[in-house]
């Protein structure tokens, strides 16, 4: 089934508790990667689109059951880095992270981007989330071993988007 509910890219009051409320329900990040991921939405508060962040949440019922937060790759052509997707474990495996996805990518397109990366661990709780990765098309562009930690590589995707 996919989510069609309205779409929102600006931030409001108690998005900080929000994602972070998000990231620790989805019980997969550890402690200090729950902590960057409020940060970036601070970051955006402080600085607006001057920190390179931009965030797509969606908007159900006055809640918001999943999130992504993308931004452009400083010294590229028009690459841009996916920081973070997050799914309500609820709302998991009902399309809602495949309509976030296609929301990342079409605002990427619309502001000049033509490649989107994504990055993730090589750890067995990440398994699902590397198919999720490929299902959409994405293929694996880079491993890195022992980058996390040892035993942890660093798994990059990548996939060229058409420019709106």
């Amino acid at each position: 089934m996919a989510f069609a509910a309205p779409w929102r890219e600006e931030l409001a009051r108690g998005d900080e508790e929000l994602v972070r409320g998000l990231c620790l329900a989805a019980g997969n990040f550890s402690a200090e990667e729950v902590l960057v991921a409020v940060e970036l939405v601070q970051e955006r508060r402080a600085k607006g689109l001057a920190s390179g962040y931009h965030f797509v949440f969606a908007a159900e019922n006055d809640q918001c059951p999943g999130y992504a937060c993308f931004g452009p790759i400083a010294c590229t052509d028009a690459c841009w880095d996916l920081y973070w997707i997050v799914v309500d474990p609820a709302r998991q495996g009902r399309g809602l992270g495949r309509a976030l996805m296609a929301q990342v990518e079409r605002r990427v397109a619309e502001l000049g981007g033509r490649r989107v990366y994504v990055e993730t661990s090589s750890r067995q709780p990440y398994a699902a989330t590397r198919r999720f990765y490929a299902g959409l098309g994405y293929r694996l562009a880079a491993r890195m071993d022992d980058f996390y930690a040892p035993g942890d590589a660093k798994m990059v995707y990548c996939r060229d988007i058409a420019r709106a």
